[in-house]
């Protein structure tokens, strides 16, 4: 036992050394050059020390810092790989601000002067110019093709996002979070606490600022495991948080395993009408066997059975014709004869006698 606890260890020690050994940005792209070696490890706090806990939640593996020349100009990359598309969609989001303009580079982008945010699969990039150009853009796009590419479920992104109510939201302000440490940090736009939420059960959450004529607020929808979980929550939040006058509008639907809630100044019908457009679809993947193929149906079966009892009949009433047609023509031609087979009939008799 211990031996193979061992192996496991190396396994994991290696698997660990040999993702830090692949290298994350390229050594130059679209004519900027990498100067010095690139600084690499493990430790999230290298890269965000006030929300290290955060990335760890995100799935943070590992990071890579470098700075790029280009001519008088410089460059400083920060990048940060995390076990999959969706921990690195959710540090985006969580990094994003609604200042923010969006940009079409990688799988998104957002940026902010000489600031530019943007991921591609697993690897989120935080690229700081000394002075944004026209190209800058283009030269960003050319560094996120040249990125470690995904593959498989590592690529996949959330599907929470897609049940997000699209209309009055504010720009940038959508924030998806996998765990307590996130929510916190954006405790002043949550109207439920960790606690409440109950990350036991490991729940998906995106949050964001809506703006209405009829007022302001947040908008929080929460991805249950099932949607048992999901109604005995709904029911909690309900009644943790009345509807009294003079609070703030809490409203709580439910669908499926998803629970919409809306909270701000905004009047009841306003926030009633925003978690109306949160709909769960759920898609069914039947894989298993109906047992309605040729060989299990038992209709098949049926008819298989009559039509094989009505070839023996057909097959037996023609060998009775046949025979008995056979002896008519022989006692009608060769009448008398060794042929005959009137002739040649025998009478078996019983001789009963008391």
């Amino acid at each position: 036992m211990k031996l193979i606890r061992k192996s496991c260890l190396v396994l994991i020690l290696l698997f660990s050394c040999a993702a830090l050994a692949q290298q994350i940005l390229p050594a130059n792209f679209s004519g900027w050059q990498s100067s010095g070696t690139p600084k690499k490890g493990a430790d999230p706090a290298a890269v965000d020390q006030a929300f290290a806990p955060v990335l760890k939640e995100y799935g943070f593996t590992d990071y890579e810092t470098a700075t790029y020349s280009r001519e008088t100009r410089t460059l400083k990359i920060k990048a940060a790989r995390f076990t999959d598309a969706t921990g690195a969609y959710g540090a985006f989001t969580f990094y994003r601000t609604p200042a923010m303009q969006l940009e079409k580079i990688g799988t998104m982008a957002a940026s902010a002067n000489t600031r530019v945010l943007f991921f591609r699969d697993n690897v989120l990039i935080d690229a700081t110019f000394d002075a944004v150009t026209a190209m800058s853009a283009a030269e960003l796009r050319e560094l996120a093709a040249s990125l470690p590419e995904a593959s498989g479920t590592v690529a996949n992104l959330p599907t929470l996002p897609g049940y997000f109510p699209r209309e009055n939201i504010v720009t940038n302000s959508a924030k998806f979070i996998m765990g307590p440490e996130a929510l916190n940090a954006l405790a002043a736009e949550s109207p439920l606490s960790p606690t409440e939420i109950d990350f036991s059960s490991n729940p998906e959450i995106i949050l964001g600022r809506y703006s209405t004529r009829n007022g302001q607020g947040s908008v929080q929808v929460i991805s249950y495991p099932t949607p048992q979980i999901a109604a005995e929550k709904a029911k909690q939040f309900e009644a943790a948080h009345p509807n009294a006058e003079g609070s703030p509008t809490f409203i709580v639907r439910r669908s499926g395993p998803l629970v919409a809630i809306a909270n701000g100044t905004f009047d009841q019908s306003t926030a009633k009408s925003i978690v109306s457009r949160v709909n769960f679809e759920a898609e069914v993947t039947w894989n298993e066997n109906t047992g309605l193929s040729k060989r299990d149906n038992i209709g098949n079966l049926v008819i298989a059975a009559s039509i094989l009892a009505g070839v023996i009949f057909l097959i037996s009433a023609a060998t009775g014709v046949m025979f008995g047609g056979i002896r008519v023509l022989l006692h009608r031609f060769f009448p008398n004869s060794a042929l005959d087979p009137e002739k040649n009939k025998e009478m078996i008799r019983l001789d009963l006698r008391d």
